[in-house]
Parts: structure tokens; sequence; C-alpha cells
């Protein structure tokens, strides 16, 4: 039996559990979440979970994983975009860890698909029958939160798994028409940016910015997804967009073994995938329509996917 710290840091919070591997599989143990954002640096987050309670001390694992909000280079180093300080692993021993393992958040994600936490994954469209997430090649894996992350479960050929990072978050977001070009330009002036990309757009941040472009209206993103029944555009445009973002990923990776969304913001507001606008964008093609339409499409509401993702990586760089 091996022990696995398992940490999924965000921009704001990140979230600490202990899992134990063994013939059984992965089993979660302890967790907690602490602010991410305030701790200064690696270090100082890592002190704050030896000094919380129940404290986690990273040492006595086996092996430490760390889910990253960011590209990780030459598996040590992260600088992300969305945080105040970087993540540098290249001596473990000064951090007071023994084998460490640093991997993208949502390559996590990715590695969460092979786990338990898709037994309760919500079914939003069928695909082709009898079709389910990891059959019949890649899975896309997209999710709103601070900013839009995606990766990529894909066969390795060799009867297992590579999960593939992307930062698609920070690609270009397509619009189309003249209303959505308005609020391309209302985008632009109200960030300052060059340029639009799907952060800006498919997260909380821009769920927030369709509500004050439709409504004059300045709230939080919690705010804004708190009271999303009683507006029924911002609904709908925030559905748009998120179809959008899933069918052109789908459509890049050619991931015909189905699309999985996570991430906070559809997890807790899952009426933006049951939207008919979801639906009816995804499946908008000119070419590949059919392709489109045989595709899985499910909900990962687990808040802690990440968390089981990272454990099930540190698990496997352990070997048997």
């Amino acid at each position: 039996m091996t022990t696995i710290l398992a940490a999924d840091i965000g921009a704001t919070h990140a979230r600490f559990a202990a899992f134990t591997h063994g013939p059984a599989g992965l089993a979660p143990g302890r967790s907690l979440w602490l602010d991410s954002a305030g701790a200064g640096s690696l270090a100082g987050l890592l002190d704050a979970l030896r000094r919380a309670e129940p404290a986690l001390d990273p040492a006595r694992a086996d092996a430490v994983a760390l889910a990253v909000p960011g590209p990780v280079r030459d598996g040590v180093f992260c600088a992300p975009p969305n945080l105040p300080w970087s993540i540098d692993v290249s001596d473990p021993g000064a951090l007071g860890l023994g084998r460490v393992v640093l991997l993208n958040d949502f390559q996590a994600q990715a590695w969460a698909v092979l786990t338990g936490v898709m037994d309760t994954a919500v079914p939003v469209l069928p695909g082709a029958p009898g079709s389910a997430p990891g059959q019949g090649g890649p899975v896309a894996v997209l999710g709103p939160g601070t900013g839009m992350g995606q990766a990529l479960l894909a066969p390795d050929g060799r009867g297992g798994h590579v999960a593939l990072a992307s930062e698609g978050g920070h690609a270009l977001f397509p619009f189309q028409g003249e209303e959505e070009f308005a609020f391309q330009r209302f985008l632009l002036a109200r960030g300052g940016r060059s340029r639009v990309v799907g952060d800006m757009v498919v997260s909380g941040p821009g769920l927030a910015a369709v509500h004050a472009f439709l409504s004059g209206e300045e709230l939080a993103p919690a705010q804004v997804a708190g009271r999303l029944d009683r507006h029924p555009r911002t609904l709908r445009w925030a559905a748009r967009f998120l179809g959008r973002a899933c069918r052109d990923h789908v459509l890049r990776t050619a991931a015909l073994g189905g699309l999985v969304v996570c991430g906070g913001v559809a997890a807790r507001n899952p009426a933006l995938l049951a939207d008919p606008a979801f639906a009816a964008e995804f499946l908008a093609s000119d070419t590949h329509a059919d392709f489109l339409a045989a595709v899985p499409v499910r909900l990962n509401t687990a808040q802690d996917s990440g968390l089981w993702g990272a454990a099930y990586h540190g698990a496997a760089m352990l070997g048997p």
C-alpha cells in the first residue's frame, strides 16, 4: 500500500487530499482547502498545509502530485498566468518533499476520466448508440472556471492512455454576427486587451461579462450564476458560447471517444448544458454534423476530480 498526496492548485484555492493506493485502486483520505493566491509561494503553501488542521505532511507521502494551472516546463516548473507566483520543484528537498510530479491541472482532469469520479457524471448528449466516454477514441475535456481549461485523454496504442495538456483557453475565441461582434468590442474595452481569448468568454468572469453586456448590470460571477433562472438571455448566450468552445475542441482533437465537461462554473450551473442553445451550437457544423452527433457528452460534477486525476498520475509514477 502506498500513499499519495494530491494537490489541485487553482488561481484562488488549493485543494489537497491524501490517497492510498493498493490492489483495489485509489482510496481518498483526509482533505482540505487553502488560499493559494495569498500563500505567496509554493513553499508558503506547503507550510500552510503542514500547519493546517488536520495537518497533511507532504514529507510522509510516497509521492506528491501537484496539478497546476498552467503549462509545465521540463516537468518541474510552471508560471501560472492567473497565479501571482511561480511553481518550481527542481529541488524537492528544499521544499521538504520526496518524490514529486508536476502536471497541468487539466491534464489531471483528463486522468480523472479513468477514475471512479465518472460514476456520478451526468449525461448531456447521448452520442452514438451504446457509446460512452473512452470508447472509440480520444476523450476531450473542457471546463470553465477562473479560465477555460482544455485537455485530451488519448489511447497510447499499448492498452493504456496518455493525458495531453492544452492552453487552448488562451487561443482566440470565435464570434459570429453583429451582436457577438459588439460583445467582442465590449470585452476589448472592458479588459484593456488587444484580443479576446476563450478564458475571457467561457469562464466565471466571462459569464459576468455576458451579463453586463446584455443587461448593463455589473455582478460578480457567483452572483450571475445564482440568478441565471431570472436572466434567460444571459443563460442562452453563455450556453451557446460553451457549446461552441466544446464543439471546436472536439473537432480539433477528433474526440470520438467523448467530451467531458468539468470545472466549477459548469458543475455548479448544469443549466448551461441543459439549455437548448448548448446542444444546438455543439452540433452545428456544415461538414461534420454526423461526427458531432456521435460524440457522447457528459458533465463531471465532482469538485474533487482534479485531485483524483493527480493521484492517478502519482500512482502511475510509483508503478505497480
